[in-house]
């Protein structure tokens, strides 16, 4: 990119009615082994405590199961309505069940319910073996994910997140997951609400009991193990503001749902989330020299989002860096120059500013004029 910028500076709230913000507290500090608050829409972090260390995520492991099987629904090799046989290693499996029986035929739908509305070990490992033969091979199928999603510090080696000291990830490879499955499959993501779920004649509660406690939570799973200790991933959306909260290797269940309250009380409360600019919105218009064309429209390929203090919208700035000397052919989608958000002075996100539209070569009667043009300038 040329080092020659055009620079406009666009103040993102009112000139008028300066408001005073009231002061943001540090997080609260909490009893857990590793904690995360982040915005699903910015990515900003507002609260964390260990997010890079390696623990055992016990059942939450099937957040990343159900990411692989949703992947194998979009790609067409599986559907809701297929039935799956019931080995019987999937039907001896200990801990939370569905109660399958061995041999019997079960909907991929019905599993996926088991899976995650009730944790169920045995829904679990008969759809792993269906869709990959093995629980070992869907495994290595997981961390393959795992590794597009920058999941750089997770290992899996089973689907139902069965104690091993090989089977680890992180709070913050846990947020990169969560945020994927919102992202990418809103509509497999409505299953994590659902408050109960019968099979067999034997209904069962979903595990993660802030769907009762807080109205506002939606989703997602929690997880226990004697090593791994008491963990939940929640995520709640109130306005236009969705938080996500990981919360791993707390003492109880009572423990791990006040954890992760304190930490989206703390987010909604002392934070407030904005949308400044949509993808795919003009946000500038330059002057592009030897093209088809003489101006290119110049915006951003995904929506820009600010999470800031409540109060201080009004003390945002938004500078815009324009290449200053464009010239055709440009492609779109081509980076020509950089949105900064500033927040009393200081930078608090940038995104590349690109090409709307692409811009060909103009004839040569046209590069010749813009010739001239530019010896004048």
């Amino acid at each position: 990119m040329n080092a020659l910028f055009t620079t406009l500076i666009l103040v993102v709230g009112t000139l008028f009615a300066v408001v005073q913000a009231a002061p943001v507290p540090s997080p609260p500090k909490l009893a857990a082994k590793s904690f995360l608050l982040v915005d699903f829409n910015s990515g900003r972090i507002l609260a964390e405590k260990n997010i890079n260390k390696k623990v055992e995520p016990a059942s939450i492991t099937k957040l990343m199961t159900a990411y692989v099987i949703y992947k194998e629904i979009e790609s067409g090799r599986l559907t809701l309505e297929e039935d799956v046989t019931i080995s019987k290693k999937a039907w001896k499996m200990k801990g939370s069940k569905m109660f399958i029986e061995v041999g019997k035929k079960v909907s991929v739908e019905n599993l996926l319910k088991g899976l995650i509305i009730q944790s169920g070990n045995d829904a679990t490992v008969a759809l792993a073996e269906h869709i990959a033969g093995s629980e070992s091979t869907f495994a290595d199928y997981m961390n393959q994910y795992a590794q597009q999603l920058g999941m750089t510090d997770t290992n899996f080696v089973n689907a139902t997140g069965w104690p091993n000291k090989n089977h680890i990830t992180t709070a913050a490879d846990l947020a990169k997951l969560a945020s994927a499955i919102i992202r990418e499959f809103p509509e497999h993501y409505q299953r994590y609400k659902e408050k109960q779920f019968t099979y067999n004649g034997i209904k069962q509660y979903n595990r993660n009991k802030l769907l009762w406690r807080d109205k506002s939570v939606d989703g997602f799973k929690t997880g226990h193990t004697e090593s791994a200790g008491y963990c939940l991933v929640a995520s709640a959306q109130r306005k236009d503001m969705r938080l996500i909260s990981i919360v791993l290797g707390t003492k109880s269940e009572k423990a791990r749902e006040n954890v992760s309250q304190s930490l989206l009380s703390y987010g909604f409360r002392f934070y407030e989330s904005n949308k400044l600019y949509s993808a795919g919105e003009t946000l500038n218009k330059a002057r592009i020299w030897m093209g088809e064309s003489e101006n290119l429209d110049l915006g951003l390929s995904e929506d820009l989002v600010v999470t800031i203090p409540r109060g201080q919208y009004k003390k945002l700035d938004a500078v815009i860096d324009v290449n200053n000397s464009i010239e055709a052919p440009v492609k779109k989608g081509q980076q020509l120059g950089v949105v900064s958000i500033k927040l009393e002075g200081k930078e608090i996100i940038s995104q590349p500013l690109i090409a709307l539209q692409s811009i060909g070569e103009g004839s040569l009667w046209q590069r010749g004029k813009d010739h001239i043009i530019q010896l004048f300038k």
